[in-house]
């Protein structure tokens, strides 16, 4: 089973925020029910490997495609992984690892093959039906939010969306914070509409000027964010959406950001 291949760290902190398994007085006749962990297993392969549901190795995993499936289904309806995601940053402001005096935002397009929610026509792929993964991140690159929309949707408006997204996050004394001090963008997010929003929320754009020769420097911060999408987009599953169903593929985004996150922390000891 490649139930072991789930790290210790990752089920330690996904076990307790499971939906818990409704208790029957007299067990049924049939088979027992797959473990959590093999069925994380099974997700963690799709997202790793990009496989289809059908192609799971039951043998291997220790369940089967639909199975797996469905836990994810389960588990995204019962919000486990932004809740997951919320206590990974706690834990990393605690260790004074996590940075929210300037962040960084950008989008990322992706073909949907498939249709479903959140997809529309690609300004940057002839038209064909896409998707766009929109990320928060901080100085280090650390993962803050991600939102899935279609691919004709503008990156600015998913700005406030993206801030309102980041959780409240703890781990010192005083206030939760929930916003950087700074803000990072490119020249898709120029309007001095957003720009004014921003300063209301007490957050300060440097966002680079349309129709200005390159160099503004802005490089040189922004740089993280291109490099967690090549991280995202290490895990197959996400190259390309598959599935359907909009949450689900929110879910697997925000399952990859918890395992980056988590790969953060263990360098933070």
């Amino acid at each position: 089973m490649r139930a072991a291949l789930v790290p210790v760290d990752l089920w330690q902190r996904v076990a307790p925020l499971l939906p818990p398994v409704p208790v029957r007085r007299h067990r049924p006749p049939g088979r027992l029910r797959v473990p959590d962990r093999a069925a994380l297993a099974g997700i963690q392969d799709i997202l790793r490997t990009g496989t289809s549901w059908r192609d799971i190795p039951a043998e291997a995993v220790g369940c089967s495609g639909v199975t797996v499936w469905r836990r994810l289904r389960d588990w995204t309806e019962a919000g486990v992984w932004p809740r997951l995601h919320a206590a990974l940053l706690v834990e990393l402001r605690r260790t004074e690892f996590l940075d929210l005096d300037g962040c960084a935002v950008d989008g990322s397009h992706v073909r949907a093959l498939k249709g479903g929610d959140h997809v529309g026509p690609s300004p940057v792929d002839r038209a064909r039906p896409g998707s766009k993964h929109h990320l928060i991140v901080d100085p280090r690159g650390i993962p803050l939010a991600v939102i899935l929309t279609g691919d004709n949707r503008h990156d600015v408006n998913q700005l406030l969306p993206l801030l309102d997204a980041i959780p409240p996050i703890r781990g010192l004394r005083g206030r939760p914070r929930h916003k950087p001090w700074r803000l990072y963008a490119d020249r898709d997010y120029d309007f001095d509409k957003y720009r004014s929003l921003l300063w209301k929320r007490g957050i300060e754009p440097l966002i680079a000027r349309r129709g200005v020769s390159h160099g503004s420097g802005l490089g040189k911060v922004r740089w993280v964010v291109e490099r967690i999408f090549a991280w995202l987009h290490q895990f197959k599953r996400l190259r390309t959406r598959y599935e359907r169903r909009a949450d689900l593929h929110q879910g697997l985004l925000e399952l990859a950001c918890n395992i980056i996150c988590l790969r953060w922390l263990r360098t933070a000891f």
